[in-house]
């Protein structure tokens, strides 16, 4: 099959080539799903240069998020959520391939009316926004709520999870158009940090002199944040893409009855399995709804990618920062759809 197969650690994206490799042998627990899409996100970037925190051992299959069809399900009769043909979406790492062989536990059925595009940009970022506007930061009807880095995929999902909730919602990103793309998807004010570097005085404007009962940061400006903070707020980290880790003045934390809390989404695979499924149900129920929809980036001057030959590409653009959303390669099926 064919495959983006990392041999040695690639600087340059235009080395990524689209090789053949042998089609992947499930295991008596896995499932075979023939790759219809798949999302590109930061740490592939850094994973196939070898900077991620988790290396496999090479040679190895980038990618890790993906949609497709059910090709044949695991010899372990334990295993029967899904059956040959089911439409998935999911995440595990060799997900930039035609197939891939792939536990119960990673995937999740295709909403209904969803397309395979729609579906490859939604397991990561959908349930991070969930639980850190949700279950983490208890965002309640009437807080004004501050969402960083929110013309990113997992931005754009926490506004809508905002809104969902009855927050006012305020979301920093720069260029006019990713302000108008947050617009688009729910917020309520916009600032441009770019040329508002003091954007929290621009946060107290907007609240009159309330501050934000509610910060998702995935970019690591909690401190700034705190300066705009309100009375008891809460305060979520789920990332550092900003390129560094805070250092926090405590004493900021005490004068305002402040809470900061951490998110990792991954970790809950490990510690608190069981709140997993009600998770993904909190987020198809707002699907269902129709207040969340998918954060696949479209841009008027370029065409979809199609084709793993693309990949490099998808992912220069979130190097380059001149995406927003979730960048996505669809995947031609290959016409050979069994082992």
């Amino acid at each position: 099959m064919q495959a983006i197969q990392v041999k040695e650690f690639v600087e340059r994206l235009r080395d990524l080539k689209v090789t053949q490799v042998a089609l992947p042998l499930p295991q008596d627990d896995q499932y075979l799903v023939e790759i219809r899409a798949c999302g590109a996100n930061f740490f592939d970037l850094l994973q196939i240069r070898g900077k991620y925190q988790w290396q496999p051992p090479l040679p190895w299959v980038a990618g890790s998020e993906f949609s497709g069809v059910i090709l044949s399900t695991p010899k372990d009769n334990r295993w029967r959520r899904f059956a040959e043909g089911d439409r998935v979406f999911g995440s595990s790492q060799g997900a930039f391939a035609e197939k891939i062989c792939v536990t119960e536990a990673h995937l999740q059925p295709i909403p209904k009316r969803w397309s395979f595009t729609e579906a490859a940009a939604l397991y990561l970022t959908g349930p991070t926004a969930h639980v850190a506007i949700d279950i983490r930061a208890k965002t309640q009807p009437g807080d004004w709520a501050l969402i960083h880095g929110a013309a990113g995929g997992v931005g754009l999902s926490a506004i809508q999870f905002a809104k969902a909730r009855g927050a006012k919602v305020i979301a920093t990103a720069t260029t006019e158009r990713n302000l108008a793309v947050c617009k688009n998807f729910g917020a309520d004010y916009v600032i441009d940090y770019m040329l508002k570097p003091d954007w929290e005085k621009e946060v107290m404007r907007i609240t009159v002199g309330h501050g934000v009962d509610v910060v998702f940061d995935p970019v690591g400006t909690i401190s700034q944040s705190m300066k705009c903070a309100a009375f008891d707020a809460r305060l979520v980290t789920i990332g550092f893409v900003g390129g560094q880790i805070e250092a926090i003045k405590v004493n900021r934390i005490l004068l305002k009855n402040i809470s900061i809390v951490g998110l990792h989404w991954g970790a809950y695979a490990r510690f608190a399995p069981d709140m997993i499924p009600k998770v993904w149900e909190g987020l198809f129920e707002l699907i269902k709804q129709g207040k969340y929809r998918s954060t696949v980036f479209q841009a008027d001057d370029m065409k979809p990618f199609a084709g793993l030959e693309h990949v490099g590409n998808a992912l220069k653009l979130l190097e380059d920062k001149v995406s927003w959303g979730k960048v996505v390669i669809d995947v031609p099926s290959s016409g050979n759809s069994r082992l």
